[in-house]
C-alpha cells in the first residue's frame, strides 16, 4: 500500500547532507525537475517574482528565502515540513521500523520536486501553493510529466490519498484509490482534517499497515467510520471526529 500525502508551505530549517537534484526518486522526472528549478533559481533574481512565488509579504522573510535558494543542507521530506500533518505524524519520535514505513511508502507532492518519496532529502526552499514559476504552472506541469510514471510505479500497489483536494491537480490515480473525509459537528472540517491526516498516517506506520483490508481494521481514537461512498474509481471512507 501507498500512502499519497501534501506537503507544507512551512518548513524546517537545516539539514546533513548536500543536496542534489539527481538523486530525488524517479529518475525519469529529472529533466522536468532541472528545467523547473532552473526558472525557480532564475525568478529569485527579482524582488516582485519572488513575493509571488513565496506568496509571502515581509520584505525579511521575502529576502530569506531569496539568500537561501536551494542551496541549503538537505534533510528528509518528511522532516522539511512543519505543517499541521507533519507535525501530529510527530515522525521524529517514531520508532526506527515505523520511520522506515513512512520513508518508503509515503509519497509527498510536493510544489516544486513533484512527486518525492518522504524519505528523500531536500533542501529548504518556499514556493507558494498554486505559485507559477515562470510561465510555467507547477500542478499541470508535474502532471503532464510525472502521471504514466505514477500509474505504471502503482499498478500493483492499494492507494490511500489523504492529500488536500488541490493535489489532485497534480495526479489522479488511474485505478481504484481511497480518500478520507472528516466530519465534527455536521460539518466537513478543514484545520483539523490536516491533523487527522497526520494522527491517521501516524497510526498506519506504527502498524505498519500494508492494505486496505488491514486499514479498515484498525482502531482510530476519536474517529468513527459513518459511511464510505465510491464513484468511479474513488472510494471516501467518511469519519465524524469525537463521536
Amino acid at each position: 500500500m501507498k500512502i499519497l500525502l501534501a506537503p507544507s508551505e512551512t518548513k524546517s530549517t537545516g539539514g546533513s547532507a548536500l543536496f542534489d537534484l539527481s538523486n530525488l526518486w524517479n529518475k525519469n522526472l529529472h529533466k522536468a525537475r532541472s528545467e523547473l528549478t532552473q526558472i525557480y533559481l532564475e525568478e529569485l533574481k527579482d524582488d516582485i517574482r519572488s513575493k509571488q512565488m513565496f506568496g509571502l509579504k515581509k520584505p525579511g522573510e521575502i529576502e530569506y528565502y531569496r539568500s537561501v535558494g536551494l542551496h541549503s543542507l538537505a534533510t528528509k521530506a518528511v522532516e522539511r515540513y512543519t505543517g499541521v500533518a507533519f507535525d501530529y505524524l510527530d515522525y521524529n519520535s517514531l520508532d526506527g521500523i515505523s520511520q522506515k514505513y513512512i520513508d518508503e511508502n509515503v509519497i509527498i507532492f510536493s510544489n516544486l520536486f513533484g512527486p518525492i518519496m518522504a524519505g528523500e532529502l531536500i533542501p529548504e526552499y518556499r514556493l507558494a501553493q498554486g505559485a507559477k514559476v515562470g510561465e510555467l504552472e507547477v500542478d499541470k506541469y508535474y502532471h503532464a510529466n510525472s502521471t504514466k510514471f505514477l500509474d505504471e510505479y502503482l499498478e500493483n500497489e492499494e492507494i490511500l490519498d489523504i492529500r488536500a483536494g488541490y493535489y489532485d491537480r497534480f495526479y489522479i490515480p488511474s485505478k481504484p484509490y481511497t480518500t478520507l473525509k472528516f466530519i465534527k459537528d455536521g460539518k466537513v472540517v478543514s484545520h483539523w482534517a490536516k491533523a487527522y491526516r497526520g494522527k491517521v498516517l501516524r497510526e498506519i506506520a506504527t502498524n505498519h499497515i500494508n492494505t486496505m483490508k488491514d486499514f479498515m481494521a484498525l482502531p482510530l481514537e476519536e474517529l468513527s467510520l459513518i459511511e464510505m461512498q465510491t464513484r468511479k474509481n474513488k472510494t471516501e471512507i467518511i469519519y465524524t471526529i469525537g463521536a
